[in-house]
């Protein structure tokens, strides 16, 4: 590898806690009364790998070897824009490029490289592939040009990219920028981030239910009652909220304290809140018949403390907290069999 090559890697992000709360938060702009939005945020085992680079030209090349695909094109404004708003596998970085030129002036004829050599993400599993892109883009240019970004500026910019293309994230995907759970919190167009220590190692699995969800529909439906709730479904959505505070911060004590048996229980708990106060406002995504199997499965039950859906929720994906590495592998191997797909997620030990 060449001296003027940076090797980078961004993970994906795991929403442990606070599902849909980020965007219910947006909402106290409007209405106070409802609760601040509370995310605790884990980075994932596995990201996208690249090597970046200052190129002498004005060209922005996005390579990525995983598709098999590039992109060779001007660094200037009208060429990224077009390419952003026009959708497809490189909107995205496009997106990030074209918000840190019209933001920043450091370029002078010069160019930027990705290449993006290995990805072992899965992409529309709830990870936020994409916002790991926005973030690798980000990453690249503060590394080349060394802007000193701070992860929450980088987040900001890959957020701000993403929504320049076709795509509509939510704040909380950026959060793959850092290297450690965070706590999110979501007052209005407010957004704090706090990073969380974890007292000792916990090992999660991840499912892919090998089912789907409609993403779009289950936020129609859940958005319906903000911000003035109109009824009792719209008002026991409100009341999730309230109950996904406590959770969240007895979450981030335990994870403090490395417990990891009672965060099996709050997780289990936050499922039961979801199913009881969400869930009715859309059955026909939210019943979710896989999830609610897995995270009964007697084969399992003697190797995890507990579980829960992931992201908008659904049959899509769900997270296990396990009780040790070897029963992580235990677990795995009986999912495997049943057909569903596993990844790893480890929360390492906070080195003070």
């Amino acid at each position: 590898m060449s001296k003027k090559e940076i090797e980078l890697f961004v993970p994906g992000r795991l929403c442990l806690f606070g599902e849909h709360s980020d965007w219910a938060g947006g909402h106290r702009r409007q209405n106070s009364d409802i609760e601040k939005g509370y995310v605790i945020v884990s980075p994932t085992n596995q990201g996208n790998y690249a090597r970046v680079k200052k190129l002498d030209t004005p060209q922005f090349q996005f390579i990525s070897k995983p598709l098999s695909e590039s992109i060779n094109m001007k660094m200037d404004l009208e060429s990224l824009v077009k390419i952003a708003e026009g959708g497809g596998i490189f909107s995205y970085v496009a997106g990030v490029a074209q918000e840190i030129i019209s933001s920043y002036d450091h370029f002078e004829g010069k160019g930027l490289l990705i290449e993006n050599y290995k990805t072992d993400l899965p992409l529309k599993k709830g990870l936020s592939s994409s916002a790991s892109i926005c973030v690798l883009t980000a990453k690249a240019f503060n590394e080349v040009y060394g802007f000193k970004f701070t992860p929450k500026r980088i987040m900001e910019l890959a957020y701000l990219g993403e929504i320049a293309t076709p795509s509509r994230c939510g704040k909380m995907d950026q959060a793959c920028a850092f290297d450690q759970p965070v706590l999110m919190t979501f007052d209005g167009d407010k957004m704090s981030v706090d990073k969380l220590e974890v007292g000792r190692e916990l090992y999660f699995l991840i499912v892919d239910l090998k089912k789907g969800k409609d993403t779009k529909k289950i936020l129609s439906d859940l958005n319906q009652g903000f911000p003035w709730p109109r009824n009792k479904l719209e008002e026991n959505k409100h009341e999730y909220f309230k109950k996904n505070k406590k959770i969240v911060n007895d979450a981030r004590e335990r994870l403090k304290e490395g417990d990891a048996e009672f965060i099996g229980d709050l997780m289990n708990f936050s499922q039961y809140c979801f199913d009881k106060y969400l869930a009715i406002a859309s059955p026909e995504e939210l019943t979710a018949p896989v999830l609610h199997s897995v995270l009964s499965m007697e084969e399992i039950k003697s190797f995890i403390y507990g579980g829960k859906g992931v992201g908008s929720g659904g049959d899509g994906t769900a997270q296990l907290i396990c009780k040790s590495k070897e029963d992580r592998e235990k677990a795995k191997k009986i999912l495997i069999e049943k057909r569903f797909e596993c990844l790893d997620l480890d929360l390492k030990e906070t080195k003070n």
